[in-house]
């Protein structure tokens, strides 16, 4: 084999070769701005990557991919053709914050809904405590919408983030909020508060998402609330908490209390949920085709103190048109105060427990223009007793015709006893002898009753009057701190059955006097009308009512509100001096029995109707007690 010799010319070759490539490198190196811009591109693409994967993190629920394409990928599987929103940096845990001298509203980005609703002049529970009432906190609230996409996703609004944008208008300050598919598709909730005002505007519309989502059936608007507890009684605060609804073009109603209550209703204009002194109120423009409404209550020993009084939900459609979605509504969140409500023009005043019928007339037009009057002027309290004062002064007239009744009906009991001696045997007689008796005096034995029923109205009212005043939330009076609440003097260390766990005053001085007015009237009655046979003993029933009624009296009202055990008190104790006065300086008993003899003697009235069905009556049943005699 030939042996290799060393060849220079090869190496003269590998040394040009060499040269000649460094010489290219040097001529394609990139300058310094080259290398800066290239620098900036590799981060901007490393900031929009972590902005892309903390997107995936919140919105898909699941890990962030390392690897763009699978990162898309995921998002496309989960959000379907709203993963746009997800890649945004509106994609956060985040909040704007509205407000105005009234109410300061927090909206999150994640579901678009008000996470946080305060009411700036309203404390919880206690005046002084500091606490602020806030209706809506820690995801006591949600308001959703189901989404059905064309690609076969479902998704809940509520899980979704949105992308903030605050603008002003004048004073008003207006929040869109936009979930989005695309940069010009998507979906947008409408945030309007203007100033000096609980009620703001709220609307719902769609833009560019005809084709992104089904739009064959409605969307389901669902608004579920638990209510916070915000007044000392949970108990009296759970009775006047329940969900109120128009519908049908005008018709309100409510849902009522107890476990799991549901109702359908159609037109629906508003649903509100009222927490006693607080209520927060959905309004649409175009009613909702059907609400269905359910309702719970939540507190299961009233002894032990909770958090939630009521769970409230309602599930309305949103219907397309033309493929998209355009709903104008109002959110209202503040007092349920009835004046308040009715100046929005829009029956929301209908959620005030007033009374149904003559009732709620009695307090709409009479009781809250007084009360409210004198409110201007004086405190709380003491516009309670010029209230009750006046009221008793404008019943008077009728208290009188009461007190003269069982006068004229005292004076004539020795002509009854005779009549009822001499036909005792004869009870059909007695009672036609009896009526004569009284229709010669020009007396009607139902004249005691009618001032008593003419009353009852009256009571009834002011008893639906004193729970509903927002005013007398955390006034004071005297020792009561709180007239819409129990005024307790003394805790028990204990819990008695139907009465509870503290002693209240105001209750036990409106049964005092309860006591001795009941004392008074049924000692007046009992010597007016005399015992009559065949009938229960009716003295001995009233001597037990004497007892029963300041008792549950007491029982009743000593975890009700102090206004009203106050108004109860004076009223009575009015009644008491009204009636001393009149018995004793009005009434003259020898006159009255003076003016009916002179009636005796003139030609005895025609009967009434009444009278004359009565006997009637009295003859039909006499007639039967005969033939069945005879048989």
């Amino acid at each position: 084999m030939e042996e290799k010799k060393f060849d220079p010319n090869s190496l003269i070759g590998f040394v040009l070769i060499f040269g000649i490539l460094l010489w290219i490198m040097y001529q394609n190196k990139p300058s310094e701005a080259e290398l800066a811009a290239e620098k900036a591109k590799k981060e901007l693409v490393v900031k929009e990557e972590a902005k892309q994967q903390q997107g995936t993190a919140k919105l898909a629920a699941a890990p962030v991919a390392t690897n763009d394409t699978l990162q898309l990928a995921k998002l496309q599987k989960t959000l379907g053709s709203f993963a746009y929103s997800a890649t945004l940096p509106s994609a956060k845990e985040e909040f704007t914050t509205i407000e105005n001298k009234l109410v300061k509203l927090k909206i999150a980005n994640k579901g678009g809904y008000i996470a946080e609703a305060t009411l700036k002049n309203f404390e919880r529970t206690k005046k002084g405590s500091g606490e602020l009432v806030k209706l809506i906190k820690d995801n006591n609230a949600q308001f959703n919408l189901e989404l059905a996409t064309a690609d076969n996703h479902t998704l809940n609004t509520k899980e979704l983030y949105f992308e903030p944008t605050l603008t002003k208008n004048g004073e008003d300050q207006i929040l869109t909020m936009r979930l989005k598919a695309a940069p010009n598709a998507y979906l947008e909730y409408k945030y309007v508060l203007k100033a000096n005002d609980y009620m703001l505007d709220f609307d719902i519309q769609t833009q560019g998402l005809s084709s992104i989502l089904k739009t064959a059936k409605p969307l389901q608007l669902e608004w579920e609330f638990k209510t916070y507890t915000n007044e000392k009684s949970i108990s009296y605060e759970n009775r006047y908490s329940e969900i109120y609804f128009e519908y049908e073009d005008g018709k309100s109603d409510y849902l009522g209390q107890g476990q799991d209550k549901t109702e359908t209703a159609e037109d629906v204009s508003y649903v509100a949920y009222k927490q006693h002194f607080f209520s927060s109120i959905l309004l649409s423009s175009t009613p909702f085709k059907t609400a269905e409404l359910y309702s719970n209550n939540l507190v299961n020993d009233e002894e032990v103190d909770t958090t939630f009084t009521k769970h409230f939900k309602a599930v309305m459609p949103l219907a397309f048109k033309n493929g998209e979605i355009d709903q104008k509504m109002n959110w209202y969140y503040g007092p349920t105060d009835y004046k308040l409500l009715k100046s929005y023009d829009r029956n929301l005043e209908d959620i005030v427990a007033l009374g149904w019928g003559i009732f709620g007339w009695i307090n709409r037009h009479l009781f809250i223009p007084m009360y409210g009057f004198l409110s201007m002027f004086i405190s709380q309290g003491w516009a309670i007793v010029l209230f009750t004062i006046l009221v008793k002064l404008l019943m008077s007239p009728i208290t009188y015709k009461s007190f003269l009744s069982q006068a004229k009906m005292k004076v004539l009991r020795p002509e009854i006893t005779e009549i009822s001696e001499k036909y005792k045997d004869e009870p059909m007689k007695k009672q036609q002898e009896t009526m004569k008796l009284y229709n010669k005096a020009g007396v009607n034995p139902m004249a005691g009753c009618v001032p008593g029923l003419l009353q009852m109205p009256v009571f009834y009212a002011l008893f639906q009057f004193f729970p509903s005043a927002i005013e007398l939330r955390q006034k004071g009076f005297l020792w009561a701190d709180d007239l819409s609440s129990f005024d307790s003097v003394y805790k028990l260390p204990f819990h008695i059955p139907a009465y509870g766990d503290h002693i209240s005053l105001f209750p036990i001085l409106a049964s005092i006097a309860i006591f001795f007015y009941m004392k008074m009237t049924t000692g007046d009655q009992q010597m007016a009308t005399p015992q009559q046979e065949g009938m229960p003993d009716m003295a001995k029933m009233m001597k037990i009512m004497v007892y029963i009624s300041p008792l549950m009296m007491l029982l009743f009202f000593n975890s009700y509100a102090s206004g009203l055990s106050l108004y109860y008190f004076i009223s009575n104790t009015i009644t008491i001096g009204i009636m001393l006065v009149i018995k004793n300086y009005i009434i003259d008993s020898d006159k009255i029995h003076a003016q009916i003899q002179e009636n005796k003697k003139k030609e005895p009235k025609k009967q009434s109707k009444f009278q004359q069905k009565l006997q009637e009556a009295m003859a039909q049943q006499e007639a039967m007690k005969a033939q069945k005699k005879k048989k």
